[in-house]
């Protein structure tokens, strides 16, 4: 069994003229989001292996906050992936690798966790979702999850 911890990026700043959407930091609420989230996961008792973020400022942050003193793999194909391409580079993981965790944007994230779970919810600033699979990573494929948690800062 693996577990697949999905995390959307905490509430960001809003759009400034002038500055790309990729250097737009947390909000004052992301970063307090973004340290809870990674609060409720030690509390689950999950620790990923392996973290996986988009190279944009508000994911490195939140995987900062979510997961301190773990090492993560930034990524730039991350940034405007579609779930097809998280379900790919998901695909080419270590298959001894028992949790991961992924860290993005919407709509790709909300997209794999439904293309692998399916259910009905939605996936605010901050959200993850936890997902137990029972194939290897190589051979990872849509419907085979199971949703185990959804956790929302708004109502958790």
């Amino acid at each position: 069994m693996r577990t697949l911890i999905l995390l959307r990026h905490a509430k960001a700043a809003d759009p400034v003229l002038g500055m790309p959407d990729k250097d737009r930091p947390l909000t004052d609420r992301g970063e307090r989001d973004a340290a809870r989230a990674g609060e409720e996961l030690k509390a689950l008792g999950l620790t990923p292996e392996v973290v996986l973020s988009s190279s944009a400022r508000r994911t490195e942050q939140t995987t900062r906050l979510a997961f301190p003193g773990l090492a993560a793999r930034y990524e730039d194909t991350l940034y405007h992936a579609h779930a097809d391409d998280l379900l790919e580079r998901l695909r080419r993981l270590d298959p001894d690798h028992r949790v991961v965790a992924l860290v993005g944007h919407n709509p790709a994230v909300h997209e794999l966790a439904l293309m692998l779970a399916g259910g009905d919810y939605g996936f605010r600033p901050g959200t993850f979702a936890v997902i137990r699979c029972a194939s290897p990573w190589p051979e990872l494929a849509a419907g085979e999850g199971e949703l185990v948690t959804l956790w929302d800062p708004k109502q958790g």
